[in-house]
């Protein structure tokens, strides 16, 4: 191994150093993200409502360490092809540029899908669901319905404007909120 690494040109030996080297922080990141882990260091455990800051992190410790890999082992790959020294570094440098922005684009991407988990009952105009216990009619009384809102079922309060009751198992269709959070609904069609 030694011979070998011995007879590599020394700007062959900083590719296979930044290659080897980059590839065991790589291996390490890839452990912790699928292990639960963070990287990063974006593990908060709070309760935080507005705006947290930019949600496009171009860089950050994956990111870098995803471009200092593709940089190592597209540039042995270019010089492996016996392109010039300048060309190698070149392209070895977009290539890890163009690393480092699929990197933060799948991470904001990921980003992006989570939830808050609060319940917004405006959320919930528009959706189907049954009516759980009877709601009387223009408003008489309280009922529930049983609906899915933000991907869960959810049991919610319910008023209607119809001129009688709407029974249980009856489907609806939500129309409005309150400002209190109690559906106003009628029956589908």
């Amino acid at each position: 191994m030694q011979e070998w690494y011995s007879a590599l040109s020394s700007f062959e030996q900083v590719f296979w150093g930044i290659a080897l080297i980059a590839s065991v922080f790589f291996v390490f990141v890839l452990a912790t993200t699928l292990l639960g882990g963070d990287a990063d260091g974006m593990d908060v455990d709070a309760d935080i409502e507005g705006d947290t800051g930019i949600g496009f992190q171009f860089f950050s410790f994956k990111n870098i360490v995803a471009f200092f890999t593709i940089f190592g082992w597209s540039g042995i790959s270019f010089l492996e092809a016996g392109m010039s020294k300048g060309i190698v570094v070149l392209l070895a440098a977009i290539c890890g540029l163009a690393m480092m922005f699929v990197m933060a684009f799948l991470i904001y991407q990921m980003r992006k899908m989570t939830s808050s988990g609060t319940l917004q009952m405006k959320n919930a105009i528009g959706q189907i669901g049954s009516v759980y216990l009877t709601i009387g009619a223009n408003r008489s009384r309280l009922g529930k319905v049983q609906i899915t809102v933000q991907g869960s079922l959810r049991e919610l309060e319910a008023l209607t404007d119809e001129k009688e009751a709407i029974t249980t198992n009856t489907v609806v269709q939500v129309k409005e909120v309150t400002a209190n959070g109690i559906l106003i609904v009628s029956p589908t069609k």
